[in-house]
């Protein structure tokens, strides 16, 4: 298996900045990753998304295997064609996304039997399974092992034995992925809010040999808090060579955050849900464009992003488009969401070279603090 080079060019306490080249491009990191969950950025073209300074994009193995299917996408030449997007793609293992039908799937020791939430018809996920989807049939760059999420707060009984089959998941996804190339393969560490387990599980995903290592189980109501701990006494155990990846997670304080811990790796759905709930993140904080004290607002909506969205269109305008239900609405305001997570990794990888990142650091949690509880708007699909 491909372990794609991953050059670190400065740090700044725990927190670092380099690159991860992989043979469709380089990623800068730390880096976002947009989620295409259905083979496209919601409301965005692809040209849009790159515009917007994205190196990577993510895409979702449990919405593509069931529609329109992932050896349908194979026979139409693989998702970065079928999508139209050339750079790097990562997949993840469509783990989560059957952990969160919990009236719909039955877990054994060797996968996961579910039924779609499309039109009920039963499916089989397995270690091997997910690699030959997201490998062979999806053609991603980076594929994620499959591993099983746990409830948030469960037993340590619980956390335990789901974190010891994730680590059998994790050797067989190995084994079915192989010798490769030109992808590569990462791992994901499990255990909760246990600082034992989490230990362990760190130190044996590490020894399996994986391309680069994420930390899963966050994002699932634990708290901006808990999460902040949890990375806390998972990093430690982790190589320093190898790209450490926080899943699901994406409010920009979690971001700062988890950056400041030594992450190099993010996606989430935010940016684009955000914009159609009518929610923009700017530097000063989020704003809804819903709220009247907008209606007669010609200021952009951040002309500190580089983005035409962000600084062509007025605030009163969107608020316009949003209060009417025009698709235009949703569409500037995921563009520039989009771009404003890009320019914060940006400015975050400028801040570490120049070792300022903890001025940086101070500067945005105070702006943010207010944020680390997700307004329940944003929350809902």
């Amino acid at each position: 298996m491909a372990s794609f080079p991953f050059d670190i060019s400065a740090n700044d306490g725990a927190a670092r900045t380099g690159v991860l080249s992989t043979p469709r491009g380089e990623i800068r990191t730390p880096a976002f990753m947009p989620v295409g969950t259905a083979g496209t950025v919601k409301a965005l073209y692809t040209d849009q998304v790159k515009q917007a300074g994205a190196d990577i994009i993510l895409g979702n193995t449990y919405h593509l295997m069931l529609r329109p299917g992932a050896e349908r996408v194979q026979r139409l030449g693989g998702l970065h064609a079928f999508s139209k997007w050339s750079g790097p793609m990562l997949t993840d293992s469509g783990g989560f996304q059957v952990w969160s039908l919990s009236q719909l799937r039955k877990m054994d020791a060797d996968g996961v039997t579910f039924r779609s939430h499309i039109d009920g018809s039963e499916h089989r996920l397995t270690p091997a399974r997910s690699i030959e989807i997201q490998a062979d049939l999806l053609g991603a760059d980076i594929s994620m092992q499959l591993d099983e999420c746990t409830d948030y707060p469960c037993s340590h009984e619980e956390a335990e034995r789901s974190m010891k089959l994730s680590l059998d998941w994790g050797e067989r996804s190995l084994d079915a992925f192989g010798s490769r190339d030109t992808q590569t393969l990462f791992g994901i560490v499990q255990g909760s809010n246990y600082p034992d387990l989490r230990a362990a599980s760190a130190q044996a995903v590490a020894a399996q040999g994986f391309g680069g290592i994420a930390i899963g189980g966050l994002a699932v109501g634990e708290g901006h808090d808990q999460m902040c701990r949890t990375i806390d006494m998972t990093v430690p155990h982790l190589p320093s060579d190898r790209p450490r990846y926080v899943m699901g997670v994406g409010k920009p304080i979690d971001l700062v955050e988890a950056v400041a811990r030594g992450i190099d790796m993010f996606d989430c759905v935010l940016p684009t849900r955000a914009g159609r709930h009518g929610q923009a993140w700017t530097w000063d904080g989020p704003i809804n464009l819903k709220n009247a004290r907008f209606a007669e607002d010609l200021s952009p909506l951040d002309e500190a992003v580089p983005c035409l969205a962000s600084q062509e269109y007025s605030k009163a305008y969107l608020h316009h488009l949003i209060r009417s239900g025009e698709y235009l609405g949703s569409m500037v305001l995921s563009w520039h969401n989009t771009a404003f997570f890009q320019a914060l990794m940006q400015r975050m990888r400028d801040a570490i070279a120049s070792a300022t990142f903890e001025t940086l650091r101070a500067d945005l949690s105070a702006r943010w603090a207010h944020t680390k509880s997700a307004p329940k708007d944003v929350v809902k699909n």
